[in-house]
């Protein structure tokens, strides 16, 4: 109430209508026409409602189909629903609106022939069907979600992006992707994704609420979570999670890891089965991997620590105190060797298999 200006009315099931196809409808009410309508050529017309052109292409009317005249139904002009108008003079026009048709309802679309009762103007903008989709069930959802999918698919293409299985690629809404990127097949991006030119995502990889820097090469099989930052040429490789994480510049991470609530220094070398554990059953808790340390296979750090730069971290170890810059931390059991007792002990336990009853004996 007392609104001055256009308004539009929109529908919360009609989710494609582009900004450019509104700016439109707005154009040509600032060029006169008190009432604009959204219409599109129907593949199948059936129960849309029709719009009725006059001989100098003006909006003449919008007629209902269960109130549409053969002639009229024939038309392949249809309703969108959308319209756009001054506020005051669609309140003024919506009071006026009567229950005198088939179905006994108030229409919207009576706005139309009203305007032009009054001497006002009306026009149509047209935009493809595609784009006036409307979803009412589950299955009209997933024809959306396929709809989309293919319209994300082919501007990322357009503007420069590799997909080598684009049919496999799903797009969330926000998704951005720079130019020369190459995605592989089946990679998901949930919300928050943000790539940069020249990345590389490789086959079956999930990324959500991440920004990949340029030339960073992610996958296969890997899951980025939100805040995982990636610094530019950064290896994220197969079977690797990260999660509320920021690598540096050129650090590896390449196979079975999980790095989570980290700082990764720039050139760090992370190890396969590397586990940052982030979480004593309460509270998470961080840690910090220094610029070019090395993390050797099967350690866990566990956090708060901090394994300073150029530090290494033996294979294996589980670290539980903070590592100076440039030191050596190893934190595993001493091996034992006993020369001839691995053959002595199996020969004892075959022994013994050989001396059990067989399962069918009594």
């Amino acid at each position: 109430a007392g609104f001055a200006g256009d308004a539009v009315v929109l529908y919360g099931d009609t989710t494609f209508i582009r900004p450019e196809t509104l700016a439109a409808m707005l154009d040509a009410r600032a060029a006169g026409a008190a009432v604009v309508a959204l219409g599109f050529e129907a593949a199948e017309p059936g129960g849309y409602g029709r719009l009725v052109l006059d001989a100098d292409g003006g909006l003449e009317a919008i007629v209902e189909a269960k109130d549409a005249d053969p002639a009229t139904r024939a038309i392949r002009l249809c309703n969108s629903g959308v319209l756009a108008a001054d506020c005051a003079t669609l309140f003024a026009l919506l009071a006026e609106v009567r229950p005198d048709n088939v179905k006994g309802e108030y229409y919207l679309t009576d706005a139309v022939g009203l305007a032009r009762a009054r001497g006002l103007t009306a026009a149509v903008i047209t935009c493809p069907e595609a784009e006036t989709l409307g979803v009412n069930s589950r299955a009209d959802l997933a024809a959306a979600e396929a709809a989309f999918q293919s319209r994300a698919r082919a501007e990322a293409l357009e503007n420069g992006a590799t997909l080598t299985d684009p049919a496999s690629v799903w797009f969330a809404l926000d998704t951005h992707v720079g130019r020369d990127v190459v995605i592989g097949p089946c990679v998901v991006f949930g919300p928050g994704v943000t790539i940069e030119s020249g990345a590389t995502i490789q086959a079956f990889c999930h990324l959500e609420g991440c920004h990949i820097s340029r030339g960073a090469v992610v996958g296969p099989f890997a899951r980025l979570r939100p805040g995982a930052e990636l610094a530019e040429d950064v290896r994220v490789g197969n079977f690797v999670e990260v999660k509320n994480a920021i690598v540096g510049e050129g650090a590896k991470i390449n196979h079975l890891a999980y790095v989570g609530d980290a700082d990764v220094g720039a050139r760090a070398n992370l190890g396969a089965g590397t586990i940052t554990c982030n979480y004593d059953g309460v509270f998470k808790h961080r840690t910090e991997i220094g610029a070019g340390a090395f993390i050797g296979s099967n350690a866990a750090l566990v956090a708060p620590v901090r394994i300073g730069a150029q530090a290494l971290v033996g294979a294996g170890s589980t670290i539980t105190e903070d590592v100076p810059d440039g030191a050596l931390a190893l934190a595993r059991g001493r091996q034992a060797t006993r020369p001839g007792l691995g053959v002595r002990l199996m020969e004892r336990l075959r022994a013994l298999k050989t001396a059990r009853p067989s399962k069918g004996a009594h």
